[in-house]
C-alpha cells in the first residue's frame, strides 16, 4: 500500500474510533445521571415518608407494607418485559416512578438505622460501586464468563431472603449479606461492560435512550442493593 494511503487510512481509522469513544462517554455519562437522579428522588421520597408519621404509620403498622415491599419487584418485571415496546420519553416516566416507589419501599430504612450511619453507609456504597464500575469500564478483560455464576449467586440471595423472612434467622441474614454484597459487586463491573459493550453508535436515538435507561435502572438495582446489604451488616440501629 502506498505509504501516503497508509498513513490517511490510518488517520480516518483513529478519527473514527476518537469519535465513537466520544460518543460512548457521552452515552455512559447519560446512564450515571440517570442513575444519579433516581437515587436522588428515591432518597428524598424516603426521608419525606420517614419524617411523615401519617403516611409511615398506616403503611408500616398494616399489612399495606407487604405490597410497598413488593411494589419495586413488580415494577422490574414490568420493565424487563416491556422495556422494547416502550417509548424512551415513556420509560424515563416509569424509571423515575419506580425510583420513588423505591423511596417508599426503604423509608423504613429512616426508621430503624441512625442517621450517622445512614450517610456513612452510603459513603461506602459509593466508594465501592464506583470503584468497581470503574472497573467495569476500563477492563479489557471479558466479565461475561461471571455472569452465570453471579446471576445463580443473585437468585440463590433472593430464595434465600424470602425463606428468612419466615426463619427471621440472624444467622442466615448475616450469610445472605455477606454473600449479596460480593454478588453485587461483581454485577456492577459485570453490567457496567455490558452497558458499554451494548452501546452502538449507529443505533437511533430513540434506541440509544431507552439503552441509557434500562442501563440506569440494572447499575441503580445494584447501588441500592448494595446499599441495603451493607446498611444491614454495619448499620447502628435506633435505640
Amino acid at each position: 500500500m502506498d505509504p501516503i494511503q497508509n498513513r490517511f487510512g490510518y488517520g480516518a481509522q483513529a478519527q473514527s474510533a476518537a469519535l465513537f469513544d466520544e460518543s460512548l462517554r457521552k452515552h455512559m455519562l447519560r446512564v450515571y445521571n440517570y442513575m444519579g437522579l433516581g437515587l436522588v428522588i428515591t432518597g428524598l421520597v424516603a426521608f419525606f415518608v420517614s419524617q411523615t408519621p401519617a403516611l409511615y404509620v398506616p403503611i408500616f403498622s398494616t399489612p399495606l407494607k407487604w405490597v410497598v415491599m413488593l411494589a419495586p419487584l413488580a415494577f422490574v418485571f414490568f420493565f424487563s418485559f416491556r422495556i422494547h415496546a416502550m417509548s424512551a420519553a415513556t420509560a424515563q416516566m416509569a424509571f423515575w416512578a419506580f425510583a420513588a416507589v423505591m423511596g417508599l419501599s426503604l423509608s423504613s430504612v429512616f426508621l430503624v438505622f441512625t442517621g450517622t450511619s445512614i450517610a456513612r453507609t452510603f459513603f461506602i456504597t459509593a466508594t465501592m460501586f464506583g470503584a468497581m464500575s470503574l472497573y467495569g469500564y476500563t477492563t479489557k478483560r471479558d466479565l461475561s464468563k461471571f455472569g452465570s455464576f453471579l446471576m445463580m449467586g443473585l437468585i440463590g440471595v433472593v430464595i434465600a431472603s424470602i425463606v428468612n423472612i419466615f426463619l427471621g434467622s440472624s444467622a442466615l441474614q448475616f450469610a445472605i449479606s455477606v454473600i449479596g454484597v460480593v454478588v453485587f459487586v461483581g454485577l456492577t463491573a459485570w453490567d457496567t461492560q455490558n452497558i458499554k459493550e451494548q452501546y452502538a453508535e449507529n443505533v437511533d436515538q430513540e434506541s440509544q435512550q431507552k439503552l441509557a435507561v434500562f442501563g440506569a435502572l440494572s447499575l441503580y438495582l445494584n447501588f441500592v442493593n448494595l446499599f441495603q446489604l451493607l446498611l444491614s451488616l454495619t448499620g447502628q440501629r435506633e435505640e
